[in-house]
């Protein structure tokens, strides 16, 4: 056996032995991030089972169409008068299909003076944006609107 030969076969047999593992592993059932949080199931976390009333009291400004999902710009506005006794507790930005729903939660209280919030939030496709707030006395109110996130601004 000459040194070359030696040299081909020993970088099949190494080449061989790499891909089995990935073959193996490709074939096993789908690895589950523990940040992993349903749409329903963070509305339960957030809400402890309470019902949930859509409001027009929610100004929610977001693209509906959005070219480039990484920084998808939201806005929310709410119509509240910030007192002592009556204020916006909470204000939670919920992407539906992302693999974590939760995207950010805004803690307020009356000295903020104005319940406004805006940020950027990354979306992995097309879903429904949700604005989910909770109110000083217990109630949560919330209002959708779907982003279409295109691919390059080709959608």
């Amino acid at each position: 056996m000459q040194r070359r030969d030696f040299f081909k076969k020993l970088g099949l047999v190494a080449a061989a032995s790499a891909l089995t593992p990935a073959i193996s592993f490709a074939s096993e059932t789908k690895v589950v991030s523990k940040n992993t949080m349903s749409y329903q199931t963070a509305v339960d976390a957030i809400t402890g089972g309470k019902t949930v009333t859509v409001s027009s009291k929610i100004k929610l400004k977001v693209p509906e169409i959005a070219e480039n999902g990484a920084v998808v710009p939201v806005t929310v506005n709410i119509d509240s008068p910030m007192t002592e006794n009556n204020y916006v507790k909470a204000i939670h930005i919920l992407a539906s299909h992302n693999f974590n729903a939760r995207s950010i939660d805004v803690y307020l209280t009356p000295a903020n003076g104005k319940a406004m919030f805006s940020t950027r939030i990354k979306l992995g496709g097309t879903q429904d944006v949700t604005a989910l707030v909770e109110l000083s006395n217990g109630d949560f109110i919330s209002a959708s609107q779907n982003v279409k996130v295109t691919i390059g601004g080709c959608g």
